[in-house]
């Protein structure tokens, strides 16, 4: 499917650091692209949208896995579910007022004893009816993604950064590769989401991308390579390695 209409490309491409810059997605586009990020963190199940992943201090919600803390609780991963929870409020979808608060699961054993529990099921309903509206929130995390980048970056690197962002863009799956990897790893800027110094997000990608060939191909390579610097810089008790052949499937359907 041709996910990134030429209107929506052109439109895109114009876009200068504004704050208005917007990515338009129409609804084919919107659920296509949410399936198959739903695809690559839940394996498209509707259980997969209310995960707790072991070893980690948070519940990992919707087709992108938006992080919502506990109470009193925080790390140094960007919380992104009480955001989503404003958008789908904005767009006018119907949000219980528990959502709006913390996460009301201490733990992962009290969240996963809860599976079956009125108010997982009712959260599992809302995430599973509202495929394509957190795909466009996804988009609007992308739409905010470069102008950080560029500040992020030096200026020696910055036309590089702007110019391989583009030039997967410009690409058939680009725009999904771009949203879904910016919702997978973030934008590489916050000085928390770094091992021994080194980030793994969307401009550390762009940043290690080649400047020629398939910007597809070359933007999955780069991805992988990060992605596996991270995980060799992880602390051991994480056992990040065992995540890392998921990850490279992931990244594969960025070419495909």
């Amino acid at each position: 499917m041709k996910i990134l209409s030429l209107s929506a490309l052109a439109c895109f491409l114009c876009l200068s650091l504004a704050p208005a810059q917007t990515i338009h997605l129409d609804d084919a586009q919107a659920l296509e692209i949410g399936r198959r990020i739903w695809k690559n963190e839940c394996a498209g199940t509707v259980e997969g949208l209310t995960s707790w992943n072991k070893g980690e201090d948070f519940a990992s919600l919707g087709i992108g896995h938006f992080i919502w803390y506990p109470r009193g609780k925080s790390g140094p991963f960007e919380e992104s579910f009480p955001k989503l929870v404003v958008y789908l409020a904005g767009q006018g979808i119907m949000v219980p007022s528990w959502m709006r608060q913390a996460c009301p699961w201490s733990t992962r054993a009290v969240f996963l004893a809860d599976a079956q529990a009125p108010p997982m099921v009712q959260l599992r309903n809302l995430l599973r009816t509202t495929v394509p509206q957190q795909a466009r929130f996804a988009a609007l995390r992308l739409e905010q993604a470069l102008p950080k980048m560029l500040a992020a970056t030096a200026p020696g690197d910055r036309e590089r950064v702007r110019a391989n962002f583009y030039r997967v863009a410009a690409q058939p799956l680009g725009m999904y590769a771009l949203i879904d990897y910016v919702n997978f790893k973030g934008e590489g800027v916050s000085p928390t989401e770094r091992y021994n110094g080194k980030g793994w997000g969307l401009l550390q990608v762009l940043l290690t991308m080649s400047p020629s060939g398939d910007p597809l191909d070359s933007f999955a390579r780069a991805a992988d390579q990060v992605l596996t610097t991270r995980v060799k810089n992880s602390p051991p008790e994480r056992n990040e390695a065992k995540w890392l052949p998921g990850w490279r499937n992931r990244i594969a359907t960025y070419t495909r």
